[in-house]
């Protein structure tokens, strides 16, 4: 059975959100003009993920994958354009493809919000979960209290994990789109948690404390975990452009300004 180009779009908008859930960037790459013989119709369209795994298909062969590494280019820049590509091995020997026509694509990167893993709910956590709100990201609360990964305590969290801080990291699924705060209320749990996400593939990794903790803390991944110094080395800690902060809400300015900091570095 034949799929219409309306039925393939619905299954592409719904990878889309699925995609977008899983915070995976993406880019939708559209079809929007074609002249002579061509392999796919106006309207044709394909997802492209920063790894330049794909979904759909807008014709194949070597077209396509000037397509793909085009679109990987601006999900790093975040910026739409369109490309024209001739399939013909005639003149340039652009596509090595013989249909002869040519085909224009509207490349289009998907917005996802940054996903800010908080690891312990409390003074320094609600803070940074209200700051880093009103910059753009969305956040996820883990705490092993309830009182303090909660609703009424975080109104506009995307969700609470009520949960040995630790076990949790262990079994996170983490994205390169997501940044993980370390701020719980005990050494022995930072350093559980930092065990558990060290080796994710998160874009940002900060836990709190003093430059002492931190090589306490470094010493035993080292020595008990066997973690190299490449990946030590990743990891911002103490957490926070150093502004001299103290009280609560000064660190976690501190905090969010490093995030944003990150957000705003180019990450492929």
């Amino acid at each position: 059975m034949t799929i219409s180009i309306g039925e393939e779009a619905m299954n592409i908008f719904q990878k889309i959100e699925e995609l977008r859930q899983k915070n995976i960037p993406t880019a939708l790459v559209t079809v929007i003009k074609t002249s002579g013989s061509v392999p796919r119709e106006v309207g044709a369209k394909m997802i492209v993920q920063f790894d330049g795994q794909i979904h759909g298909t807008i014709g194949g062969s070597s077209v396509e994958a000037q397509v793909i590494k085009e679109a990987q280019e601006a999900i790093k820049s975040g910026q739409p354009k369109t490309v024209t590509h001739t399939l013909s091995d005639e003149a340039q020997h652009d596509t090595g493809m013989v249909c002869g026509g040519t085909m224009d694509f509207f490349i289009e990167p998907i917005q996802i919000p940054e996903r800010v893993y908080i690891f312990g709910g409390g003074h320094v956590g609600f803070q940074v979960a209200s700051l880093a709100k009103k910059v753009g990201f969305d956040y996820i609360v883990v705490d092993d209290r309830a009182e303090f990964a909660s609703a009424e305590r975080f109104p506009d969290a995307s969700r609470f994990v009520v949960d040995d801080p630790g076990t949790v990291a262990e079994d996170l699924v983490v994205t390169d789109n997501d940044y993980i705060v370390i701020v719980t209320r005990a050494h022995k749990d930072d350093y559980s948690v930092l065990r558990g996400v060290i080796q994710k593939p998160a874009r940002y990794i900060g836990m709190i404390g003093s430059s002492t903790k931190r090589n306490q803390i470094y010493h035993k991944l080292r020595t008990i975990d066997g973690i190299h110094d490449d990946l030590l080395n990743k990891i911002h800690s103490p957490i926070g452009i150093d502004i001299g902060s103290e009280t609560p809400e000064e660190i976690a300015v501190s905090i969010v300004a490093e995030l944003i900091q990150v957000r705003r570095t180019p990450a492929y």
